[in-house]
């Protein structure tokens, strides 16, 4: 009744127009965790500015403010919230006063706590509805609470509390959404199980951020200057920083569980690099389009090794965790405070060009930015002081999207002189007065057109207002998200031994985490200075490659990393050894999940490789087209031979599809390539066989008991699967053994019982395939990593 009194006062004091004109219908806000920290620093003034843009939009508001707090002591709480809010400057004082006095009256807490609070708001929404005659337009749900109580409000939401069919339901959700793929991947299903994907808003408030949420339609305007540019011909290189001064003091307990590079770089730092990688869709205003090229951005990134990221933590970190987590005063914390990490794209716009992706707690100075620096080949031969910034093609080009804070302390949008005055839409960005003392990135101010936002904007006012609008480009679908964890997952995984530099804080840190690009990956560029180093600890990588036997033949054991490096490195000598020899290289690869590491490491850290003069030869394949991306071939051709430059002619796919048709043995295809062994590679002997190993002791494809391939002639064969797709094509196991050197790689935990297994049998290659493996005058050598080996 209270509320319906409210809305009839509103509309007669003229602030929105009546019901029977033009309503819009109704929407009701329901605000979980409306007593937080979120909600008290930022929310209900986003919803408190969302009301004043749009309180004569034709649609009517009420806002409902929930937590688990008993009514009297939430309601005081929440409205202690509501009397600080403001109103920007531009805002008349009478109109600003009037608009809080209705927001405050539209405005209810409730307690939240059961099925029956739910059903219970529920019914007074209803009944406001049909007291004043309105129809309604949808409901708003932001959850601003813990993602482990998602779940169950979930469910109460769509028992008890979505809105009459016709009217939209939108539920938005803060981050964390999990802490790795599969803890995402579990927390999307259940909410799948409530909500449909349009219903769902997921924020990464630095997509509100003025100057991020205009990297696309900049991109967009700017396209005649842009065009020619945008790519790996003109820029050295992107990086993308977000440094703060602030520790993490009084948020260990989230900190340790998620660190710099949950928090930060694969949420907010990674939105803004797709936003300025992603191809341009033709309107970047269908959120769609903008969402389906995003998500092609995440496929075309390299995949991270351990040696793609560099990571710190301040000095008082893990003493400030032994005393707000109580954790014994010998605790040692391994989580990142900070982090730099090289991106790389294999995409025809972006290939070698490398992002760099940064950010830090307790660093020098507070400041965000995304700045795409472009090569420059010019010499001048005028001097540097006489130089018209304007016009010198000598002065850096770049383009910079700063997010706020330092120098600056505003959003902006800054372009060299010398690159190109850009098109801004003036409505809302204004082209800056130059301030001659101040420096951005080592260059006066006057370097740059220099624009920013004719009205400056919260993040989370532009968010909840694109809520409002239903904008979804703004936010983070499930697809996206599962993306973004499955390329920094194994990231995650493979730092969480790495030792990690400390650094002082603040100005103290001086150069300590500078970092330059070595080798494909990245490195600290100082040695860190011997006061700083905590007591020796020995972690897992220190620990080198061993070397024993295995099966009688020679076994090289250490963390998958590490044993993926010297299997490279082995490789290496070999193929130089056999150029040296005879002028080619025969290499023959097996298919599985285990060699992508592999083929990622030859294409990204072995440029001496004589891919000139190898050949490269199938193992196995599967009876599919090439194309497929169940294809052996295929993922050779994705992970590694796009990347090297092998000659086409010594490229040698099996074929596996012929006349239209897959592995039919009238076509010949087995035929036909061991024809091509016996023609191209000298006595039909492989300088160097790759060979994994199955849970079921299969290699090649070569499984137990297999009727074709294990005995008999040095030939290549067709045989059957227990898996899809059943049909395969094989070189035998008597032409493997003919091969100079057999590598066998096994890696992970899953393979522990076939490789202890295997140390007990003898030659029993109908068992087990890969116990026939025996080259008759060649060398074998297992490749075992120590989670296969130990457990």
């Amino acid at each position: 009744k209270m509320l319906g009194r409210v809305l009839c006062a509103v509309l007669f004091l003229g602030a929105l127009q009546s019901p029977a004109e033009a309503s819009q219908g109704h929407i009701s806000v329901v605000l979980l965790g409306a007593t937080g920290d979120l909600a008290k620093k930022y929310l209900w003034q986003g919803l408190f500015q969302l009301y004043m843009d749009q309180v004569s939009s034709g649609h009517s508001f009420t806002f409902h403010g929930a937590a688990l707090t008993a009514l009297e002591p939430g309601q005081r709480l929440m409205f202690d919230v509501l009397k600080k809010l403001s109103c920007p400057p531009d805002e008349a004082p009478n109109r600003c006063a009037v608009l809080k006095d209705q927001f405050l009256k539209l405005s209810q807490y409730h307690q939240l706590l059961t099925a029956e609070n739910y059903t219970a708001l529920n019914r007074e929404i209803e009944a406001l509805l049909r007291q004043e005659g309105l129809k309604e337009a949808g409901r708003i749900f932001y959850f601003s609470v813990p993602p482990f109580a998602y779940t169950e409000i979930a469910r109460h939401i769509n028992s008890s509390c979505r809105p009459a069919p016709g009217a939209w339901l939108r539920v938005v959700l803060e981050k964390p959404f999990g802490h790795d793929l599969q803890s995402a991947q579990q927390l999307a299903a259940e909410l799948t199980g409530f909500f449909r994907e349009e219903e769902m808003y997921r924020v990464d408030h630095y997509l509100g951020k003025q100057a991020v949420a205009h990297i696309l339609p900049f991109r967009d305007q700017n396209r005649q200057f842009l065009d020619p540019i945008w790519n790996r011909h003109h820029v050295e290189r992107v990086e993308i920083v977000l440094k703060e001064t602030v520790d993490a003091k009084g948020r260990t307990s989230f900190y340790e569980q998620y660190g710099v590079i949950r928090d930060v770089l694969q949420n907010h730092l990674t939105e803004a690099l797709m936003f300025l990688i992603m191809e341009l869709p033709a309107n970047v205003s269908r959120a769609e389009e903008v969402l389906q090229h995003k998500l092609q951005s995440f496929q075309s990134l390299w995949g991270l090794e351990k040696n793609s990221a560099v990571l710190g933590q301040y000095q008082a970190y893990s003493s400030q965790v032994q005393e707000e987590l109580q954790q014994a005063q010998d605790y040692v914390s391994t989580t990142p405070t900070f982090a730099g990490v090289l991106i790389r794209s294999d995409s025809l716009r972006w290939e070698g060009v490398p992002f760099l992706l940064t950010s830090g707690k307790a660093l020098d100075e507070r400041v965000g930015y995304a700045r795409v620096l472009f090569k420059n080949r010019a010499y001048c031969t005028q001097s540097e002081t006489l130089r018209d910034a304007g016009h010198s093609q000598c002065k850096a080009k770049q383009i910079i999207f700063y997010f706020g804070h330092g120098a600056l302390n505003t959003p902006a949008v800054l372009v060299s002189r010398n690159l190109f005055r850009p098109v801004m839409p003036k409505d809302s960005w204004k082209e800056a007065v130059s301030q001659s003392d101040l420096h951005v990135f080592g260059q006066p101010l006057s370097d740059y057109y220099v624009y920013s936002p004719v009205k400056e904007r919260d993040a989370y006012s532009v968010l909840i207002s694109n809520i409002y609008h239903g904008r979804k480009d703004f936010f983070i679908t499930t697809e996206n998200l599962l993306a973004s964890w499955g390329f920094w997952t194994p990231l995650l995984d493979g730092i969480s031994r790495q030792p990690l530099r400390l650094y002082p804080g603040g100005v103290e840190n001086q150069h300590l985490l500078d970092f330059e690009m070595v080798s494909g990956g990245l490195a600290f560029t100082l040695a860190e200075p011997a006061e700083l180093l905590n007591p020796p600890r020995q972690m897992p990588s220190d620990y080198k490659a061993i070397q024993s036997k295995y099966r009688q033949s020679p076994l090289v054991s250490a963390w998958s990393e590490d044993l993926i490096s010297q299997l490279a490195s082995d490789m290496e000598e070999a193929a130089v050894r056999s150029v040296a020899r005879s002028g080619q290289f025969h290499l023959a690869l097996s298919g599985g999940s285990s060699p992508v590491i592999l083929f990622q490491r030859l294409a990204r850290h072995h440029y001496a490789f004589p891919w000139k003069h190898t050949h490269v030869w199938l193992v196995d394949e599967r009876c599919v087209p090439l194309t497929d991306g169940e294809s052996n071939f295929f993922t050779l051709h994705s992970h590694l031979l796009q990347s090297v430059r092998v000659p086409y002619f010594n490229i040698h796919p099996m074929p596996v599809h012929l006349n239209r048709r897959l592995c039919v043995e009238e076509d010949r295809g087995t035929e036909q390539y061991a024809e091509d062994i016996v023609a191209l590679v000298a006595n039909a002997s492989f300088d160097l066989v790759l060979l994994g190993v199955g849970t079921d002791g299969h290699t090649a494809s070569l499984f137990p008991r297999s009727e074709n391939g294990l005995e008999g002639a040095p030939t290549v064969v067709l045989t059957e699967s227990p898996v899809k797709p059943h049909q395969r094509m094989s070189l035998s196991l008597p032409l493997i053994n003919k091969a100079r050197q057999v590598f066998v790689l096994v890696l992970g935990k899953g393979k522990h019982d076939i490789t202890t297994l295997l140390s007990r049998v003898g030659h029993e290659p109908r068992k087990w395939p890969i116990s026939g493996v025996s080259p008759s005058s060649g060398q074998l050598v297992w490749y075992v990593d120590y989670e296969a080996l130990l457990g």
